[in-house]
């Protein structure tokens, strides 16, 4: 049996163990260096187990166009997690190099089981959604980890109805290759 590939894009210099890292600067833990807005990425089809993009989505171009990317390169019911600042967040608008802001259905657009998909049929990319998580590695304070419990067994309820009055800092999308 050989060893999961995994993948760690916009890797800077907290590669994930055993991970090829990519990212555009050549002063991190990078693999390759590899600007990610650039289309396609240098892997062959199908390569990947498991792919991680943790906080660089938010900085690149095209969503729909990563997406697809990692779509070719992931293999048939591979794992991507991605992890970007939750648009209500403070921290999703302190940085200048955001581009793109998240909610809870924003992977909805790659779901075929969702209407939004149906809907707006953007992409022949599809990720079936697992889970979606709130400030999965960080640190909170007790308020805090009281409204992630809602938030996490919620999502879609949190977001409508408290995430104005109690915005969380990151979402983790854990989606399936379809």
């Amino acid at each position: 049996m050989s060893a999961q590939k995994i993948l760690d894009l916009g890797c800077g210099n907290k590669k994930r163990d055993g991970a090829v890292g990519v990212d555009f600067n050549d002063r991190t833990a990078a693999d390759i260096v590899h600007n990610l807005n650039s289309f396609p990425y240098p892997f062959e089809d199908a390569s990947f187990d498991e792919i991680y993009i943790d906080n660089t989505l938010e900085h690149l171009d095209d969503v729909m166009r990563v997406m697809e990317e990692v779509h070719r390169i992931c293999r048939p019911n591979g794992l991507v997690k991605v992890i970007v600042p939750y648009f209500r967040s403070l921290y999703a608008f302190t940085d200048p190099t955001h581009q793109h802001y998240f909610a809870v259905n924003s992977f909805a657009f790659f779901d075929p089981d969702h209407i939004i998909c149906n809907r707006y049929d953007y992409t022949l990319a599809r990720f079936k959604p697992e889970k979606i998580v709130f400030n999965e590695t960080l640190d909170d304070r007790w308020l805090k980890r009281q409204i992630k419990k809602i938030a996490n067994r919620w999502p879609w309820r949190y977001e409508y109805y408290l995430s104005h009055l109690y915005p969380l800092d990151d979402i983790s999308y854990y989606l399936r290759k379809i």
